[in-house]
């Protein structure tokens, strides 16, 4: 089957106004040159506009940059940056301000995150959607949003602008929190297309007596959070669709990359933000294909801009070309979080993704939550809370023996770091995310 070249690359060349006959290292050349006017132009419009960055940036005196690469030369933004005082980020007036976003993390202690955004960049993130969904929807299909919907502006409502443009009709249903009642409101508007998180829609495909059947669905479209592989191979099998993954979070203006056809990592939305991996522990940059933490900078945000802003997601950039043909860079699927990634003692380490491999595969198991405590001379207890499907049959034996295939969890209990997990289940997914926050092991020390 021939695979379709992704639409972000041409809507990539008219944002940056490329001439139609440059073509291969022609076209890249142009499209940095473009990455550099607008970063050059967004570190001025931040140094004169935003407080944060007429500070953070007063020591750097290299200016214009000269090439991509010395960006290097520019300090990181954290994330502790923005939970401090969000408002030193803004660089518009509070009456050009068109939608406040509010993100409380994980903890008790920590602080929330706000993000502000004009009329204008919410356009930005429109015309992505628009584009990005080029690849996984036609003109007159129709596409269920599992995403939340019901506010002017949130994601689902902005995805649904974009999908207008597509002449497609879309259904803002919102988060599943009821599988059966989703799957008999996304078939009763006979959905081609489903956008969804995870572990949601994981949970209305193995939802028993469910009536959307095989080769009902023709794509899925997967967002808001890490998406484990055996996640994606169960959609395929239960329903025979295509599983596409999303990239973004809502710093980047929701939208940072999405699948083409080939299925093989996100195209990444160059036009409006430029990526780097850097190294996690040192900030060094990360040479392509190496597994680092994803930092971005936005190039056409006017009400907050944001620069080398460290993300905390675990990523790489793939050296490969795509087999669609496109000269455009691509992300591997980002793994989780770097804050996800737990110690069992010294030498080993584990992380969701791990888990999710194995526990996913499981037929019934619909979502889970993995507790990890401190018990004493560096030894730790993992308690597994599984919410399985109504009249599943998995038992703890079962799950058990999926944990001990895992590399990190076999040897940390041959070492005496890890105890054997405990496992129960639990009646309803209650701790299921709603798209907001991340799935994660929860540390309790």
């Amino acid at each position: 089957m021939t695979i379709a070249i992704t639409p972000l690359e041409q809507w990539i060349r008219r944002k940056a106004d490329i001439a139609p006959g440059l073509q291969g290292s022609s076209f890249v050349k142009a499209l940095l040159d473009y990455q550099l006017d607008h970063l050059n132009e967004t570190i001025e419009y931040a140094r004169h506009n935003s407080a944060f960055y007429r500070r953070h940036l007063a020591a750097c005196t290299t200016a214009p940059l000269s090439n991509l690469s010395d960006i290097v030369q520019l300090p990181f933004t954290a994330a502790s940056d923005l939970a401090r005082d969000p408002f030193h980020f803004l660089a518009v007036r509070q009456d050009d301000v068109a939608r406040i976003v509010t993100l409380r993390t994980s903890g008790s202690t920590s602080q929330p995150k706000r993000f502000f955004f004009s009329d204008d960049d919410l356009e930005l993130t429109i015309d992505f959607f628009h584009h990005g969904m080029s690849t996984i929807v036609r003109p007159g299909q129709k596409v269920a949003v599992l995403l939340p919907s019901e506010q002017p502006d949130s994601v689902g409502d902005l995805l649904i602008r974009g999908l207008r443009r597509r002449d497609a009709t879309a259904l803002a249903y919102g988060p599943v929190r009821d599988p059966l009642q989703a799957m008999r409101e996304v078939s009763s508007f006979r959905a081609d297309c489903l956008v969804g998180i995870p572990t949601q829609v994981l949970s209305m495909a193995r939802s028993p007596l469910g009536p959307i059947g095989k080769g009902c669905i023709e794509s899925v479209l997967l967002s808001t959070d890490y998406v484990p592989q055996a996640i994606v191979r169960s959609l395929e099998e239960v329903w025979g669709c295509r599983v596409f993954n999303h990239y973004g979070m809502t710093e980047m203006g929701l939208g940072g990359g999405v699948e083409c056809e080939a299925l093989e990592g996100y195209h990444l939305r160059e036009g409006d933000l430029y990526f780097e991996v850097i190294d996690h522990g040192t900030g060094a940059r990360c040479p392509d294909g190496v597994i680092g933490e994803v930092a971005f900078t936005t190039l056409t945000r006017r009400a907050m801009p944001l620069i080398r802003y460290r993300t905390g997601d675990i990523g790489r950039i793939i050296s490969e070309p795509c087999p669609c043909g496109s000269v455009l860079r691509r992300m591997g699927r980002v793994r989780g979080r770097w804050d996800g990634v737990v110690r069992l003692g010294p030498e080993f380490t584990l992380t969701l993704a791990d888990m999710d491999e194995v526990l996913f595969l499981l037929p019934d198991v619909l979502d889970y939550r993995a507790t990890l405590a401190e018990i004493g001379d560096g030894r730790f207890r993992l308690d597994i809370d599984v919410h399985r499907a109504k009249g599943g049959s998995t038992t703890v034996r079962k799950i058990l023996g999926m944990l001990h295939e895992i590399d990190t969890i076999q040897k940390a209990i041959a070492n005496g770091n890890l105890e054997a997990p405990f496992v129960c289940f639990s009646a309803e997914g209650r701790w299921t995310t709603n798209g907001v926050s991340k799935r994660r092991i929860v540390y309790a020390p």
